[in-house]
């Protein structure tokens, strides 16, 4: 099929040339505590293996930088982007040993209250210009910038603005060695969101992905319907699948979204199940070094076997591997899980029912399941029901 031509400028990420006519690169980030070195290492070596061309790791701390300097020596090849988490002062600890800084917009309140956003950008556009690394802007729907959520009611609007906003910061600072990306959960909100990017800064390179798209083969359709819909009409000049995997099948990650690319090339669009999502709707994160709890991966497994007996019902159940990402990002869900190390949180909504142990969480999560399948439709449910 005739795919649209990207109209994006090029960018550098050490090696790696994105944006414009280049091939659409395909990334994914160890899902390890980077300070477990040798685990850290082997997910670097899994990733690179089935082909990927920028891994991305999570520093917070100090003793993650240092951890970072090891890997980074050991791998000196490898394309490597960092993110920032909430700790944007460590910026220029970290822009030596990488190609690429990621910030996000909406966690740059947090640290330096006093201080603007602008003064905080321009600390990180410092360090990236001194080490020659890009940067890229990245928006996520449930950490968007507070001013950003009061002044649109739209939260697809507050995205966006907020992206377009930034790039001006950047523009503005004489930094063009940037990317931008709008990630959501929910397939339809990606593809309206960098839709309406696009049209406003066609010039900017886009990293897609649906974030916490959970586990396959779910997660596999949520991502390949927003990457079909975007990518054949010319956005999106690198990708992430973000899956819920274990750390020695994270090269899936790679390997289906090389599928697809492949499949949008030649034109092989998968039709979407019929009536797809408008049953239960799982989300689950990809799972990164900030869980505190491996046992999250399995948990989220866990709820999708015991939540079989529900499908038809339509509920969205968020499963949230850390207390960054999560306390936020389960508000739009039904029912949300968080994992802390030794108990899970339990929201309806933002709503927050309790926090329970490993071994409690699926009984309280199926009660409260039924509880809802009762208030809305008028009748229990149970996994033995037919």
């Amino acid at each position: 099929m005739d795919i649209k031509p990207r109209t994006t400028r090029k960018i550098k990420i050490g090696s790696l040339t994105i944006g414009g006519d280049s091939p659409v690169a395909v990334q994914s980030m160890a899902a390890t505590r980077t300070q477990d070195i040798e685990t850290t290492a082997r997910q670097i070596e899994i990733l690179m293996r089935d082909g990927a061309d920028v891994i991305r790791i999570a520093v917070d701390s100090e003793a993650d930088v240092e951890a970072l300097a090891t890997l980074r020596k050991r791998f000196p090849d490898c394309v490597m982007s960092v993110d920032l988490q909430e700790n944007y002062r460590i910026a220029p600890l970290v822009a030596p040993l990488v190609n690429k800084i990621r910030y996000n917009p909406g966690h740059l309140y947090h640290l330096e209250k006093e201080k603007s956003t602008r003064e905080k950008v321009e600390f990180i556009v410092d360090a990236a210009k001194k080490n020659n690394c890009a940067i890229r802007i990245g928006v996520n729907c449930g950490s968007v910038d507070p001013d950003y959520k009061a002044r649109y009611s739209d939260s697809i609007e507050a995205m966006v603005r907020s992206a377009v906003d930034h790039c001006e910061m950047l523009d503005e600072m004489g930094f063009e060695n940037y990317c931008v990306s709008l990630k959501d959960s929910d397939s339809q909100k990606v593809i309206e969101a960098n839709r309406r990017f696009a049209a406003l800064r066609p010039d900017v390179p886009l990293h897609l992905g649906v974030t916490e798209a959970g586990l396959p083969p779910e997660g596999i359709i949520k991502t390949r319907i927003a990457f079909e819909q975007l990518i054949s009409q010319g956005i999106g000049d690198t990708i992430r699948v973000s899956l819920t995997l274990p750390n020695e099948e994270k090269g899936q990650e790679i390997r289906v979204g090389r599928e697809i690319l492949k499949d949008i090339q030649e034109g092989r669009f998968r039709s979407v199940p019929e009536n797809f999502l408008e049953g239960l709707n799982i989300i689950a994160c990809p799972s990164c070094s900030r869980v505190e709890n491996e046992k999250f991966v399995d948990l989220a497994q866990d709820v999708r076997r015991m939540t079989e007996y529900a499908e038809k019902y339509k509920l969205t159940i968020a499963v949230m591997g850390c207390r960054v990402n999560g306390p936020g990002e389960t508000d739009d869900a039904d029912l949300g899980l968080w994992c802390g190390p030794t108990r899970v949180n339990l929201k309806e909504g933002p709503k927050t029912l309790g926090s329970f142990g490993y071994d409690e969480i699926l009984d309280r999560l199926k009660m409260e399941i039924d509880r809802l399948i009762l208030e809305r439709y008028g009748a229990a449910q149970s996994a033995d029901d037919e």
